[in-house]
């Protein structure tokens, strides 16, 4: 694998991933709040419930504080629980935290080197964000180390080296996908010959199957019914494929890439029209209707834009549009679009490349700087109604938000918010 392109630097004028990965269960544990990237329905939409029109001066009220550590891993919530990840003296670690009050309930703590070939300038993560089923925790670190742990406790129920015994593609930037939980089994994507994406038992970790050879990205996997049956969607490093998650076998692929194999962006599927709309920097974004041939999928386009470039952030969709920030370098803007047309509504300035989610009938913001908004969002304008200075950048986790709580983090810090 060719080592960094300092243009790719330049590029991103000195800011990169957010912990990029997990994705969704088709049927959560209800006692799981927010159990991966994306949240239950793997739409970034949140439980919220009470949530203000406005916020003081000084922003929304502080419930706690505490040093975390490094890392972009996103915040899992369940019940009186959040799990996430950090580092700390060249070690990853999985933590379990009171959402009272930010205490360490435990760690398990593991010796995690970034490779070789590192970038280094950009952090050294963890990126992925852990993936909770029924009372196992499921994380995968900057190396390409897999753990299952038990909850309750941190205790090691079997782990697998992605990179080091599986092969896989390693990446200047660390493994930032997510595993993804199909019935009995966690798919990951590992980017190996003839193992680019690898199903395990849940149970007990064994290889259920594994396919193809298509090299690993920083993306993470959605789900979706596709005429009423299971269909698994994934970037890879310069394609984007579509799965029968039961046994890997390959639906259709269509060719999306840029000159640093860097796919990001989750999609967002419309079941309705049979519509995913996908994007990246310089492929710039498209829409595909899938159209279910036999055993096989045809695609065919719909639209295709290079004015949209969702990069390392997250979409949300809501009707028929799709909001998000788009850009490579600054400026970065605000921007809606229809997902049938492609048709961009609006963009605004305002923020940096940001994260975002949606509950209540409002939009949560927070960039890269550290800022975080709250806002409404229509396809005929953004009306920002809070704005505060509220982390320190590069800020590129998204938030959590359960209730009328938000969870955030920087790399050295963890908060909770009243939004109430």
């Amino acid at each position: 694998m060719a080592r960094h392109d300092f243009g790719l630097t330049r590029l991103v004028s000195g800011r990169f991933f957010a912990a990029l990965a997990t994705v969704v269960l088709l049927s959560p544990p209800a006692s799981a709040q927010w159990n991966q990237w994306g949240g239950p329905g793997q739409d970034f939409k949140a439980p919220a419930k009470g949530l203000a029109s406005s916020w003081p001066e000084g922003g929304p009220k502080s419930l706690w504080t505490r040093d975390l550590g490094d890392g972009y891993s996103a915040i899992l919530a369940d019940g009186d629980r959040l799990y996430t990840m950090y580092r700390a003296n060249n070690q990853e670690i999985v933590i379990a935290l009171e959402a009272k009050t930010g205490k360490t309930l435990w760690e398990h703590k593991y010796d995690a080197s970034p490779s070789d070939i590192h970038e280094h300038s950009f952090g050294d993560g963890p990126r992925s964000t852990p993936l909770l089923v029924g009372d196992r925790l499921f994380t995968i670190g900057v190396s390409g180390t897999m753990h299952c742990l038990d909850k309750k406790e941190g205790k090691v129920h079997w782990k697998h080296e992605l990179w080091k015994d599986m092969g896989g593609n390693v990446l200047n930037h660390g493994y930032a996908s997510s595993p993804v939980p199909y019935k009995d089994t966690i798919i990951t994507l590992v980017g190996a010959a003839d193992a680019g994406i690898v199903a395990f038992d849940a149970k007990d970790g064994h290889v259920v199957w594994k396919k193809h050879s298509f090299q690993n990205s920083y993306s993470t996997p959605k789900f979706i019914k596709l005429d009423g049956k299971d269909h698994m969607v994934t970037f890879m490093a310069t394609e984007i494929i579509g799965l029968d998650p039961a046994n890997g076998d390959l639906k259709w692929q269509y060719a999306h890439q840029n000159q640093w194999k860097q796919n990001v962006c989750m999609p967002e599927w419309d079941d309705k029209e049979n519509l995913l709309v996908f994007s990246s920097p310089e492929a710039g974004a498209h829409a595909l209707r899938l159209k279910p041939n036999g055993d096989t999928v045809d695609t065919e386009e719909v639209w295709s834009t290079k004015k949209l470039q969702f990069y390392h952030v997250n979409t949300v969709r809501v009707g028929d549009h799709i909001y998000g920030t788009t850009g490579t370098m600054d400026p970065a803007f605000m921007a809606a679009v229809d997902l049938k047309t492609g048709k961009i509504a609006w963009r605004e300035r305002g923020f940096k490349k940001a994260t975002c989610l949606y509950g209540e009938g409002k939009l949560i913001v927070l960039d890269e700087d550290g800022q975080l908004a709250l806002c409404t969002a229509t396809p005929e304008k953004l009306e920002v109604l809070a704005k505060t200075q509220i982390l320190s950048e590069p800020t590129w986790t998204v938030p959590t938000l359960i209730g009328k709580n938000l969870y955030i983090r920087d790399k050295a810090k963890i908060l909770a918010l009243d939004l109430g």
